[in-house]
């Protein structure tokens, strides 16, 4: 695509060209500073599976070359004149939006993330014409709107995943009530990079949780590092039966088909189950487990900014990071082989600003 005018800046970074699945080191420009802008040097960035989808085109939608990454911290070198509230040295984050219109009903809002004229961080296009690049480089500039405060308390690269996966699980936590009822009961299904912070933030607001998994190997982790009150094999029929109509609430955050047969059956009549994953393929919803449990099942997608910056303080406040794995530039490409294998504990961060990719932060 042609460059436009006030995309003078050079920036490196690391791009799929096709669809192979492999990233390289990839050369390309970023519009200067505006005066609503601020520049950020990246420090670290998470790997979603969502990055995966986009590099593999499995959702037909994908503009190379793509330079992935939504999950993005690092430290602000630059900003505009109408820019108030961050200045140089300020460490930042930036998610899933680069752009949105302002000025709609959701905008107004703070739900800019279903805004129709939402832009992504990366492979979205701006008013101008010009593709967004993502986190996987050595720059970035965005918007004020879109960018928020990492608090003190959190380190960089542990606190990158939750510009993503913490947003993703917070978001209809509180939309649904669940972080004012302690003592009510949620179940987590999937213990991979949103579900264990799932399990996190209920923990912190007093709720007793479920996980519900279709590998046996990671009861332990669930029940003693992160402190799950149940594990259930989704597998095992019998534990299934057991938990029949024992829960309040369930976070789903399988990306691969499923049944949501199943699941549906460990709710209490008027039980709600959220969606937060985005399977390539449409997930089983019989009808029989909705009518005779009067449940609902709903989505929901990332958070708003306002949101965004409030569930982030409330990290701050309650020591919650995300479990990682930190890898270097030049071992992207192994951790997204590894992270196609959900090979991971649980959310891969790239150093972006230099690293060994030996170090681990659990």
């Amino acid at each position: 695509m042609e460059v436009t005018p006030n995309h003078t800046q050079t920036v490196a970074g690391w791009a799929a060209m096709n669809e192979s699945g492999k990233l390289e080191p990839f050369i390309f420009k970023r519009r200067e500073n505006g005066v609503d802008d601020v520049t950020i040097k990246v420090e670290y960035c998470g790997m979603c599976h969502t990055d995966l989808h986009f590099i593999q085109n499995d959702w037909g939608i994908t503009m190379y070359p793509l330079v992935p990454g939504h999950e993005i911290t690092g430290v602000v070198t630059k900003v505009g004149s109408n820019v108030t509230g961050f200045g140089v040295g300020d460490r930042v984050g930036v998610g899933c939006i680069a752009a949105s219109c302002l000025d709609c009903d959701h905008c107004r809002r703070s739900e800019e993330n279903y805004c129709d004229k939402v832009t992504l961080t990366y492979n979205g296009v701006f008013p101008d014409g010009s593709v967004t690049y993502g986190g996987y480089s050595k720059m970035l500039v965005a918007h004020k709107r879109f960018v928020v405060r990492v608090p003190d308390t959190l380190p960089l690269d542990a606190a990158a995943p939750l510009l993503c996966a913490g947003i993703t699980v917070y978001s209809p936590m509180k939309h649904h009530g669940m972080l004012r009822s302690a003592g009510a009961s949620l179940g987590v299904v999937g213990l991979g990079g949103l579900g264990h912070v799932a399990v996190k933030f209920a923990k912190a607001f007093g709720l007793r949780v479920t996980v519900v998994s279709t590998s046996p190997a990671k009861e332990k982790e669930a029940r003693e590092r992160l402190g799950a009150d149940d594990f259930v094999v989704s597998s095992d029929q019998k534990q299934m039966q057991a938990m029949a109509r024992s829960l309040d609430y369930v976070i789903d955050t399988v990306s691969a088909k499923h049944s949501l047969g199943p699941i549906l059956e460990l709710l209490k009549v008027n039980g709600k189950l959220v969606l937060v994953a985005a399977p390539d393929q449409p997930v089983e919803l019989p009808s029989f487990p909705l009518i005779f449990g009067k449940r609902t099942v709903s989505g929901s997608m990332t958070g708003g900014m306002k949101e965004t910056q409030e569930m982030l303080d409330l990290c701050g406040q309650h020591g919650i990071t995300c479990d990682i794995e930190l890898v270097s530039t030049d071992g992207i490409n192994d951790a997204l082989q590894r992270l196609a294998s959900n090979d991971v504990r649980y959310r891969f961060v790239i150093d972006i600003a230099g690293g060994d990719s030996s170090n681990s932060k659990l």
